[in-house]
């Protein structure tokens, strides 16, 4: 043992010495600013407060010994010998970031990370993912349901569907990252038979105005429906349950009426524990607030898990539900 010990002491004795290197951390904030042109900009790329990445470039000119920032009126400029060094090192910084985003595809092909809204990953995707794993084996799944966006630039999901309001269509998502319409259900009153079987008949949306409303956090949901059908101006009542999970529920209980959509209330309206009302008829119109939207990397949007996963799910929400379809393309 003893031996064995002394060989690899002599071993690593002869190994050349690693040369002296400022901390990554300092360098990735001196690229990000030599690319961007300023602090600011590259604290905003870092999600970094630009005191941070101040500290950083001083780090780097402590070591260094060597001025590599010049501060000026109009904001922070390279010096030549800052513009010489990111020469140097632009490089082996990419290269690093490429090298290191080919491992994560290695391990990405077999694992799916996907952060969803909670309504639609509760009551609709965590149904129908068994269909997709079943067609896929092998790949593994993680489905976080969440009101959080991810921060897909710092690789927290693969994936992430969000709710975006109609009046933010078209928008431009954040720079690296690429969005597509999924579904765009219209949003529905909905009760308990047990209610509707106790109250007065429902003929036109007006005829809401007299029954039990059921909230979430605020009235805007119910004031953008009635809006949509020229019912202005409520006074509006009725508990405010802060959350739609909680308002399905209590429609459930024949509390009263809900809003929601067909992918949400999908299982209760199949199983006829929720009744659609006014489904069918003119006076009831489509009314279509949000969307449903996908959204991933762009240097990660063709990649094969990630390509099989949308297409899977915008197919099957357009068989499945057809009102709910995306109406726009990506």
């Amino acid at each position: 043992m003893g031996s064995d010990r002394q060989a690899t002491d002599r071993y690593r004795a002869k190994l050349p010495a690693r040369k002296s290197i400022p901390p990554f951390e300092a360098l990735r904030a001196f690229d990000a600013v030599a690319r961007l042109g300023g602090i600011r900009k590259a604290a905003q790329a870092l999600c970094r407060d630009h005191a941070v990445v101040s500290r950083h470039l001083r780090t780097i000119e402590d070591w260094t010994g060597t001025p590599l920032i010049e501060r000026t009126a109009a904001g922070a400029v390279l010096t030549e010998a800052g513009r010489r060094y990111h020469r140097q090192i632009g490089p082996a910084i990419d290269d690093i970031a490429d090298a290191t985003l080919e491992l994560l595809k290695l391990s990405q092909d077999n694992c799916l990370q996907v952060w969803c809204m909670p309504g639609f990953a509760l009551h609709w995707l965590i149904g129908h993912l068994a269909a997709f794993e079943e067609a896929h084996p092998g790949l593994d799944i993680e489905l976080r349901s969440t009101h959080e966006q991810a921060d897909l630039n710092r690789m927290e999901a693969d994936v992430d569907i969000r709710l975006v309001p109609a009046s933010e269509i078209p928008f431009q998502p954040s720079p690296g990252i690429r969005a597509m319409e999924v579904a765009s259900p219209p949003i529905i009153p909905v009760a308990s038979p047990d209610y509707l079987s106790q109250v007065a008949t429902i003929n036109e949306p007006r005829d809401l105005l007299d029954h039990e409303l059921l909230h979430e956090e605020d009235f805007d949901t119910w004031r953008i429906w009635l809006a949509a059908h020229d019912i202005e101006d409520c006074e509006f009542s009725g508990p405010r349950l802060w959350d739609g999970h909680m308002t399905l529920a209590a429609a459930r209980q024949g509390r009263g009426i809900s809003l929601t959509n067909p992918l949400v209330a999908a299982d209760d309206l199949t199983s006829g524990v929720l009744v659609e009302i006014g489904r069918g008829r003119p006076e009831f119109r489509p009314v279509h607030p949000w969307s449903y939207w996908f959204f991933a990397r762009v240097d990660r949007w063709d990649s094969p898990t990630i390509r099989r996963f949308r297409n899977w799910l915008c197919k099957t929400v357009a068989r499945e539900i057809p009102s709910a379809a995306a109406k726009r393309g990506d």
